[in-house]
């Protein structure tokens, strides 16, 4: 049996530092295997956050146990934290140093000694090399949040964990990080993610975990929670004076801030030529038509919107 890059097992935890407790994680349980490109969503609050820190040692969970490449969190928590690069969501930096002394004294966190050839090429594949030598708080929003990635990465850990990487980013730095991030993740790197951009999650991630209040509410492959809870919509507007027949009316909804706009959704793609010739036959004509595939961000808003029981 394969050694999980990342193994969670029933961890718990609770923050009493109000008059209520909060409970922003309960017995969630999972295995991330080495090599896997995971994501790990859920709106704000569900805990991803909680339990990223708790993998990455910034925080202690009350119950459970977390372990790294097989490094436990809290007995072998160096051996663990090396195991580990982390780009957190928050703009956190230094803003005495340059860009290329942040770097080097990362290395040397972890005792790494001449490692400029990693950080030139860090440099490149964020295209920050012209910036090596400014200072971080000359830096735009965007080319700070680009030097927390070659920061995580620094060390050549072998889990990569995301947080929200690309909030705020502009489109050219998004697309060039994720084409550096899969090259890492075809070389073996394990890669986690958490992001609100789900096109993102769907292009990359293999599997997703679904999170809500502080729970792993789904495990499964990305393709089969959208087979599961998203489906084909056909859109139609109809042309002026046209009216839609009752019978199909009854299998249709309509789209109250579109004018003489009706939606269906359908299970399988050869639907909707049933439902086409239906219009046809009943007289209508149609001045617009629209087909939209299943997707993840229509899965995921379905499932957190109806309560979904856990699948995992």
């Amino acid at each position: 049996m394969s050694l999980s890059a990342v193994s969670v097992r029933q961890v718990s935890k609770t923050f009493a530092r109000t008059r209520q407790p909060v409970h922003a994680l309960h017995d969630v349980s999972l295995e991330i295997e080495a090599g896997e490109f995971f994501g790990l969503l859920g709106p704000n609050g569900a805990g991803k956050t909680t339990l990223i820190s708790c993998m990455a040692g910034l925080c202690r969970q009350d119950a459970g146990s977390i372990h790294v490449l097989g490094h436990d969190t809290r007995s072998d928590y160096r051996a663990a934290r090396r195991s580990l690069g982390v780009v957190p969501q928050e703009l956190v930096f230094d803003p005495f140093f340059s860009v290329r002394e942040i770097l080097r004294l990362q290395s040397g966190y972890f005792g790494i000694k001449q490692n400029d050839a990693w950080i030139d090429e860090l440099l490149s594949e964020l295209d920050l090399s012209d910036k090596a030598d400014h200072s971080m708080r000359s830096l735009s929003g965007g080319m700070k949040r680009r030097v927390l990635v070659a920061q995580a990465l620094v060390h050549r850990p072998p889990v990569i964990i995301l947080d929200e990487p690309t909030a705020g980013v502009d489109v050219a730095l998004r697309q060039g990080l994720w084409h550096f991030i899969r090259r890492l993740n075809r070389d073996g790197h394990t890669i986690i993610l958490t992001t609100h951009y789900l096109e993102e999650a769907e292009a990359l991630c293999g599997r997703l975990a679904l999170m809500r209040s502080g729970e792993i509410c789904a495990l499964e492959k990305t393709e089969t929670l959208i087979r599961q809870f998203a489906k084909h919509r056909l859109t139609v507007r109809l042309s002026e004076g046209g009216f839609l027949p009752p019978l199909l009316a009854a299998s249709a909804q309509a789209l109250p801030d579109v004018e003489r706009s009706w939606q269906w959704t359908l299970d399988e793609l050869s639907d909707i030529e049933s439902v086409l010739s239906a219009l046809r036959e009943s007289g209508c004509r149609l001045e617009d038509m629209s087909i939209s595939p299943p997707d993840l961000e229509t899965a995921f808003l379905k499932f957190m919107d109806n309560g979904v029981e856990e699948t995992a």
